[in-house]
């Protein structure tokens, strides 16, 4: 079975203000072109030179970066518990479909929302017989202002490793894309990209897409529908 499969179940690492003035040379670089589906005004990048930056000036950007937008609003919608309905697909398979809930909770004033993920499923035990695996996750999701862009992280207890991915919004289909690698064995890295289509309040969809051998499958779809 793909252990990384299930990571998906959605979709930053902090570095000090005062850290990042003190040791900055340079204004860190900025994307060319915002993406379009970005719901609120880019904050430029500092207005310093290489040679002698304003440390004031940086500062002030650094403050308004640290905003919160609309973008984190959007995320907002995320708290609570959940239900899920889960189906995983392979290839000339019959899709295996199990349940599932997760709880996600705002932390540091609404700035990342950490998802709680649980389910269960079947595994292959030591003897070859398959027998049900009760399996946890975690994630984080927020949004990057100086990336200008949505970011995900996911951790499991099928695996070692922290996936990352980053993405976008589009407000006319109420969707956010997500893009990434995984990397189940050394050296062995897949694109991945996840797509969360938002029905409602209460009802979101999230599929999940591998690049096998040039083309992208998917193998991963879960319905979330909000515990009353």
């Amino acid at each position: 079975m793909n252990t990384r499969i299930i990571s998906a179940l959605i979709a930053p690492v902090a570095i000090p203000v005062i850290a990042s003035i003190a040791s900055a040379q340079t204004p860190a670089p900025q994307p060319s072109t915002p993406p379009t589906s970005v719901t609120s005004p880019a904050v430029s990048a500092p207005a310093t030179t290489a040679a002698s930056p304003n440390e004031a000036e940086m500062m002030k950007q650094m403050m308004e970066l640290a905003k919160l937008n609309e973008n984190h609003k959007l995320l907002a919608d995320l708290a609570g518990s959940w239900s899920t309905s889960v189906k995983m697909m392979e290839p000339g398979k019959e899709p295996t479909v199990s349940k599932g809930s997760v709880t996600y909770k705002s932390i540091m004033n609404g700035r990342y929302f950490v998802g709680d993920h649980t389910g269960s499923m079947k595994m292959p035990g030591a003897d070859g017989k398959m027998k049900d695996f009760t399996f946890k996750g975690m994630s984080t999701d927020g949004y990057d202002n100086v990336k200008q862009k949505f970011t995900s992280s996911w951790m499991d207890n099928m695996g070692t490793g922290i996936m990352t991915m980053d993405g976008t919004y589009d407000p006319a289909t109420k969707t956010f894309t997500y893009t990434g690698e995984m990397e189940m064995m050394p050296g062995m890295k897949t694109p991945v990209r996840s797509v969360v289509k938002v029905t409602d309040k209460n009802h979101r969809t999230f599929e999940w897409y591998e690049n096998r051998g040039g083309q992208e499958m998917k193998t991963l779809e879960i319905d979330y529908t909000r515990k009353k």
